[in-house]
């Protein structure tokens, strides 16, 4: 069975502009993430996805395979469901490892790990999705969501509760076609730590990535 990362990068980005290919540490995040995907020798390609004709530009020059997302998919009025099971149609290969440029951040070893952990538990589990533990005292509407206001707990005592954070997931092609999403219907959730999970999505997530990155090399 063929297993390829898949990248989805679209032209647009609203709260920092051109963000998947703007300078970052001597480079940019595009870049950055098919360099590291290439040195995961469990990966038989590497597919980007993109609207953005100088963003796959960029993927062939690397040598991975490209697919033009049609603008309709692109847009910022289309559900991520339908871009999910538009992308899986379009992606040659049984499983999918879908990570995003925007968590620079994971290490190697990590995405590794990840792999042969979901080769582990699949035939128990239809996806594998990266999540980290939040340990905050959440409010809704209000209210106190995970926890007791006339009993409040120590930090560290409150329930375990995992956000996505979307830096690797991994399904097949078809469950992610039959879901519509990158998470299976009984997902297993792979925890990483907090900097690995940190996802850019305005310019202090990007210069905070931007140095720890630079500080780590």
């Amino acid at each position: 069975m063929k297993m390829k990362a898949l990248i989805a990068v679209r032209a647009g980005s609203q709260r920092v502009k051109n963000k998947n290919i703007r300078p970052f540490a001597e480079s940019n995040l595009l870049t950055i993430k098919i360099e590291q995907l290439k040195r995961i020798d469990m990966l038989d390609g590497i597919i980007v996805n993109s609207d953005d004709d100088k963003m796959l530009e960029i993927a062939e020059e690397h040598g991975c395979e490209v697919f033009k997302r049609e603008a309709y998919y692109a847009s910022s009025s289309v559900s991520m469901s339908e871009v999910y099971k538009n992308m899986a149609e379009n992606a040659d290969t049984d499983i999918i490892v879908y990570t995003n440029v925007t968590n620079p951040l994971i290490e190697d070893y990590t995405i590794k790990s990840a792999i042969l952990k979901y080769m582990e538990v699949s035939g128990e589990y239809d996806s594998l999705n990266t999540a980290h533990l939040i340990k905050e005292f959440l409010f809704q509407n209000g209210r106190a969501m995970n926890y007791d206001l006339k009993n409040q707990p120590r930090s560290q005592d409150l329930p375990e509760i995992y956000a996505l954070n979307f830096a690797v997931n991994i399904l097949s092609r078809q469950t992610m076609i039959k879901c519509r999403n990158v998470v299976g219907m009984h997902p297993y959730i792979y925890e990483i730590g907090n900097v690995e999970a940190t996802d850019i999505d305005d310019m202090i997530d990007f210069d905070f990535a931007e140095y720890y990155y630079m500080k780590k090399r």
